[in-house]
């Protein structure tokens, strides 16, 4: 293991022990560098490569912190591992966030608010609005469908599932813009299939919602066979 290597782990290690917690402040460089036994080269490698993966946050004339600790800032690096794997088959990572999405849908048909019911049918009307003229707006019917998932994610009541989707659903826009400008009935499909979970939601069926998640995702995944890579 390198110094670096041993920075990164002690920090980690600290902060899982409760040595530091969201918002403090790390100690100065030299007293931080002789406790964990390195120098300050090593010291500073080892905080930048902390703070790339968003575990502390640098303050020009102010000191290292750790940050608030948000799940889905830390599992943003995980963005790279789908963007590698979806330059050749997407349908692998498709079919991993078709895993994530149907355990969402039926977490969250059973906490699901009125309120966030009432946003998820607002943007399906304005979806249904956008299909009716011509020409379509493509990227803004994406938009929706993006934000119609994360309603669905934010009330699974798991935040590590919450960072996961995220970091998969991002990286899965191109292929689903791919599939609205170039196969036929692609958006009305896919606006059916959204009304078929919302309708789910909104009865509170747990399995209902994951079963409508499934054969929407199971269609995405099938589409997906031709897109340029």
């Amino acid at each position: 293991m390198s110094r670096t290597d041993e920075v990164i782990n002690s920090i980690k290690r600290m902060i899982l022990e409760g040595a530091f917690r969201p918002g403090d402040r790390l100690p100065v460089e030299k007293d931080l560098a002789e406790s964990l036994g390195v120098s300050r080269g090593s010291l500073r490698e080892g905080i930048s490569a902390l703070s790339i993966l968003g575990v502390v946050n640098t303050r020009q004339g102010d000191g290292t912190y750790v940050t608030d600790l948000d799940v889905g800032q830390l599992l943003a690096p995980l963005g790279f591992v789908v963007d590698l794997e979806g330059r050749g088959d997407a349908r692998h990572v498709h079919a991993v966030r078709r895993l994530l999405e149907c355990e969402a849908a039926r977490l969250a048909a059973g906490r699901i608010t009125d309120s966030a019911l009432a946003e998820a049918r607002a943007l399906l009307d304005e979806a249904t609005r956008i299909m009716s003229q011509a020409p379509q707006d493509h990227e803004r019917i994406i938009e929706i469908d993006i934000q119609f998932h994360r309603i669905i994610a934010a009330h699974t009541g798991n935040p590590v599932l919450v960072g996961l989707i995220e970091a998969f659903a991002g990286r899965t826009v191109r292929g689903r813009l791919w599939r609205s400008l170039h196969e036929e009935g692609a958006d009305r499909r896919t606006h059916e299939e959204h009304l078929a979970i919302w309708k789910a939601l909104a009865a509170h069926d747990p399995e209902r919602a994951r079963i409508r998640m499934a054969n929407h995702l199971i269609g995405v995944e099938e589409s997906l066979a031709g897109p340029p890579s």
